[in-house]
């Protein structure tokens, strides 16, 4: 069924949520730097102030991203736009996985803009907002439509991760410790990375 206005259908919309979800559990994305604040404050309180500027830092670099694209759909025909999306996005998960380096510029003590910062970084840094611009590519054409299909897609994608992200925070300061990372773990950078090579491939085919 597709949405109103040719903004998504709802596979687009499930999709979009379970990349939320996905970003979420990524503790680069933001939840492991909200439990580390709460254990240093000893406050739960401490990790649920954290998630909301974690959260909208996310959600600034995956709107920045689809709004450059949605920019370049207006000037472009959609198929150089689809296999540039899919050259980009491709290429950026390559370059994860050889090289999966962390950027870090802030302390444990930071302000909530500090914190947004960092997380827009991330966010950027681990081609949050490229890994969902295949699925807005099928969206429709035009700048009001566009415009709304950033914004549905970015709420969309946030509402997702902020419940993710604040499950997973509360479970692990609450119940497991960060000591679980070390007895339960797999590499989500390297699925990160291999998402974001299936999402370019995606883009291709478009």
């Amino acid at each position: 069924m597709n949405a109103p206005a040719g903004l998504m259908d709802l596979t687009s919309v499930l999709v979009l949520a379970g990349l939320g979800a996905f970003h979420g559990l990524n503790p680069a994305m933001g939840w492991l730097f909200a439990v580390a604040l709460g254990l240093q404050e000893r406050s739960r309180a401490a990790v649920l102030r954290a998630l909301p500027p974690i959260v909208l830092g996310h959600a600034g670099s995956v709107l920045v991203t689809l709004a450059l694209v949605s920019l370049a759909r207006l000037a472009v025909p959609p198929k150089a736009v689809s296999y540039g999306v899919a050259a980009v996005v491709c290429g950026f998960g390559i370059w994860r996985i050889v090289r999966r380096r962390h950027p870090r510029w802030v302390g444990m003590r930071v302000t909530r803009w500090q914190l947004a910062g960092w997380s827009f970084l991330m966010a950027t840094a681990h081609g949050a907002g490229l890994m969902v611009l295949p699925i807005t590519l099928r969206g429709g054409h035009g700048a009001a439509v566009l415009a709304s299909q950033s914004l549905l897609a970015t709420a969309v994608h946030t509402v997702a991760m902020l419940s993710t992200v604040t499950a997973i925070a509360l479970l692990v300061y609450e119940k497991l410790g960060v000591a679980v990372l070390r007895k339960a773990w797999f590499n989500l950078d390297l699925a990160w990375a291999v998402a974001l090579v299936g999402a370019g491939a995606f883009a291709a085919l478009t």
